[in-house]
């Protein structure tokens, strides 16, 4: 039988969640407001399944272009290609 290679394979180490007592997702990450030309991180909240961007695209640094609905277009660039990439908040973190 063939294997499975959906979106999270190859992920057991980048996508967990970390072990420490008391560490729960506060629900203000899922209200955070950004403008255009923020620069933002992604980084990737294994819990929430809906606007998680593609494995490849964690702890990469991109541009907030853009609101759409409850996401962001983030450009980031892929090599040397343009890339826009459609996020929600949970997963993105302001750049300090």
């Amino acid at each position: 039988m063939r294997r499975s290679r959906g979106s999270r394979s190859k992920t057991r180490y980048k996508l967990k969640k970390s072990t420490r007592v008391g560490r729960t997702n506060p629900i203000t990450k899922k209200m955070q407001i950004f403008d255009s030309n923020d620069l933002v991180h992604i980084i990737i909240d294994p819990s929430v399944h809906k606007g998680q961007p593609h494995p490849r695209f964690h702890g990469k640094t991109g541009k907030v272009s853009e609101k759409r609905g409850r996401a962001y277009i983030v450009e980031i660039n892929d090599g040397n290609k343009a890339k826009k990439l459609i996020i929600r908040p949970e997963h993105l973190k302001m750049q300090v």
